[in-house]
C-alpha cells in the first residue's frame, strides 16, 4: 500500500535558470529556487520516491499522456523562450512500472490515459526546471503528465488526479510526492514591454484575482475555489487552461478537501505572470471522492464557452 505523501502546487518560470547565471538577472529569482529546495528538503523526510509533475508545458489534443520512460538526457534549449533557457543540461530517470499502473487505473474511472514508457519524447521545462532544484542527485524517479490540455474539461482533469491518488494508495509499493507546476494568471507582457514587467503582473484584475485566490487557499474555501475554477482558468488566464490545478485538487478531494495551503515562495510577477510555490496538505478523504472531484456542469459549459 503506497502513500501520496506531499501536493504542492509550484513555479517552473525560466527566470529561475537565469537567475544562475552571471548577468543582469542573476539572483533575481533566488526565493523561487529556495521554494523548491525548500519542497525537496520536505520530500526526503517523508521518503518521496517518485515525483509525479503535472507539466502546463506539455500541450496535447486528445487524451491524457503520461511520459513514464526509464531515462532521459540531454540539452534543453526553450522553443517558447529561448533567450531565457538555452543549453540547459538534464539527466533524469523515470518510473515506467508506477506510470503504467496510474494509467490503467485512469482508464478503470474512465479517464482516457495513455503510459509512454518507450518514447524519444523528452519532458518539457514545466518539470526540467523544477528537477534542476529539487532532484539534482537524482534521488527521486520522475513522471511527467500532460497538463496543457486543450479540448479536455476540468471536470476530466480532476478525475484523473483522484484515479492518481487511489492508485498510488491501493497498488503503489512506494512514496509519492505530486507537483502542479504552473502559474496562477498567465497572460504575458506584451511583445516589447516585457523587460517593464520583469517582476510585475501584467494587470491589477489579475493580480487582485490571484491574490484572492491564494486567500481562499490558506482560508481552505474550496468550494468557493472549485465552483470559480472554470472560469477563472478562462478569464484569468490559467497556464494550462489549469489543469494541473484541477488534478492537483482532484486528487486531494476537490470540494471536499479541507486542507490549508502554506505557501513557501510568496506570490510574486514574473513577465506579467502570477507564480507561488505553496504546499497542499494531504488530508483523508472519507467515502468515494470521486463524485466530488467533478466540476458542476454550469460551470463547465461557461468555461468551454468562455474559451470559444
Amino acid at each position: 500500500m503506497g502513500k501520496l505523501a506531499l501536493a504542492a502546487k509550484i513555479t517552473h518560470v525560466p527566470s529561475m535558470y537565469l537567475s544562475e547565471l552571471d548577468g543582469p538577472r542573476k539572483g533575481c529569482r533566488q526565493a523561487a529556487i529556495d521554494g523548491h529546495l525548500e519542497i525537496d528538503r520536505r520530500c526526503r523526510e517523508l521518503g518521496v520516491d517518485t515525483i509525479v509533475v503535472f507539466d502546463t508545458h506539455w500541450l496535447v489534443n486528445s487524451g491524457y499522456h503520461i511520459n513514464c520512460a526509464p531515462h532521459w538526457e540531454g540539452t534543453y534549449t526553450s522553443n517558447e523562450l529561448p533567450h531565457f533557457i538555452s543549453n540547459m543540461p538534464y539527466d533524469l530517470y523515470g518510473n515506467p512500472d508506477l506510470g503504467n499502473l496510474l494509467a490503467r487505473v485512469c482508464n478503470e474511472h474512465g479517464v482516457e490515459a495513455m503510459a509512454h514508457d518507450a518514447t524519444t519524447l523528452a519532458p518539457e521545462y514545466g518539470t526540467l526546471v523544477p528537477m534542476r532544484y529539487m532532484n539534482q542527485d537524482n534521488h527521486y524517479k520522475v513522471i511527467c503528465v500532460s497538463a496543457l490540455c486543450t479540448v479536455h474539461y476540468l471536470n476530466d482533469s480532476a478525475r484523473l488526479g483522484w484515479a492518481f491518488r487511489e492508485a498510488i494508495e491501493k497498488y503503489y509499493d512506494g512514496t509519492v510526492a505530486i507537483l502542479a507546476s504552473g502559474s496562477l494568471s498567465h497572460r504575458f507582457a506584451q511583445n516589447g514591454q516585457a523587460p517593464d514587467f520583469s517582476d510585475k503582473i501584467w494587470s491589477p484584475l489579475l493580480e487582485t484575482l490571484d491574490r484572492d485566490v491564494v486567500k481562499m487557499w490558506e482560508n481552505g474555501d474550496w468550494k468557493t475555489f472549485c465552483d470559480m475554477l472554470p472560469e477563472y482558468a478562462a478569464k484569468g488566464h490559467g497556464e494550462g487552461f489549469m489543469h494541473d490545478t484541477a488534478m492537483l485538487l482532484g486528487a486531494l478531494g476537490w470540494s471536499d478537501y479541507d486542507g490549508k495551503v502554506e505557501v513557501i515562495t510568496p506570490y510574486f510577477g514574473s513577465s506579467g505572470t502570477g507564480q507561488i510555490n505553496a504546499i497542499f496538505p494531504i488530508t483523508e478523504v472519507s467515502g468515494d471522492a470521486v463524485p466530488a472531484a467533478q466540476a458542476s456542469l454550469q460551470a463547465e459549459l461557461a468555461y468551454g464557452a468562455s474559451r470559444l
